[in-house]
């Protein structure tokens, strides 16, 4: 998955960009306490690890390409 289908897929599940500084994004979402950060880089692949992280703080389960 790269960096602009991972927030391409947490803006179709409600969360919207709260804050950018450089490369690193803040998406936050109503009903979710703390922010998802993503540190973007366009069409780069995301690590596998960054990836789970991301959704999991998201609360979204991982969905395969």
């Amino acid at each position: 998955m790269k960096f602009s289908e991972l927030v391409r897929l947490l803006e179709q599940n409600g969360f919207t960009l709260i804050k950018e500084k450089g490369s690193i994004r803040y998406y936050g979402k109503p009903g979710i306490e703390r922010l998802v950060r993503v540190d973007y880089h366009g069409t780069k692949e995301v690590p596998t690890g960054t990836c789970h992280a991301i959704l999991k703080a998201a609360g979204l389960k991982h969905r395969e390409e």
